[in-house]
C-alpha cells in the first residue's frame, strides 16, 4: 500500500503554532488533517490519550465517518505541519484508497484494542471474589438490613 502522504499531494496545507487546538473536542468540522511534521496531542476530556508526531497519522476520521462530533481534542506540541481535507466525506467518497487506508488504520486500531480489553477481562478474573466483596460492602453501607438477609440464605 502506498503512503498516505502520497495520496495528500496537491492538497493544501496547513500550519499550527505550538500550542494551537488543531481540531476541538465536540465540535463538528467536517474535516481531516493528514501530519506532516510535527507532534500533536490528543486530550480526551482534559487527559491526554496520545501524542503523535508520526507523518501521515490521521485526525478528524473517527468524526467524519460516524458523522459526531469529535471525541478528542487535537493540540499542537509543536509547531506543525498537516494536509487539511475540508470537506472530507466528499473527499474519501473520490478516493477509494485513501478509505482503503483509512480502514486499515481503523482495523488495525480495533485489534489491539480488543487485544488490551480481553487482557484487562483476563487479569480481572481471578479477582472476581474481590470484586464480589467491595459489592458485598458497599451494599451494607447502603442497605445493612439487606446484607443480612443474603447470610441467611447462604
Amino acid at each position: 500500500m502506498a503512503d498516505i502522504l502520497d495520496y495528500c499531494q496537491g492538497l493544501k496545507q496547513v500550519t499550527f503554532k505550538a500550542g494551537a487546538v488543531m481540531l476541538p473536542e465536540g465540535e463538528r468540522m467536517g474535516k481531516l488533517l493528514v501530519l506532516v511534521e510535527g507532534q500533536v496531542e490528543v486530550i480526551r476530556e482534559r487527559t491526554q490519550v496520545t501524542h503523535v508526531d508520526e507523518p501521515g497519522s490521521i485526525f478528524g476520521e473517527m468524526a467524519v465517518l460516524l458523522d459526531m462530533p469529535h471525541s478528542a481534542t487535537v493540540k499542537a506540541l509543536s509547531a506543525v505541519t498537516a494536509y487539511e481535507i475540508p470537506d472530507a466525506l466528499t473527499f474519501l467518497d473520490s478516493r477509494p484508497e485513501f478509505s482503503l487506508h483509512i480502514a486499515t488504520m481503523l482495523a488495525r486500531r480495533l485489534y489491539y484494542t480488543t487485544s488490551y480489553l480481553v487482557d484487562l477481562q483476563q487479569q480481572a478474573a481471578g479477582k472476581r471474589q474481590d470484586l464480589d466483596l467491595v459489592d458485598q460492602i458497599l451494599a451494607s453501607l447502603v442497605d445493612p438490613a439487606d446484607v443480612s438477609k443474603k447470610r441467611k440464605k447462604a
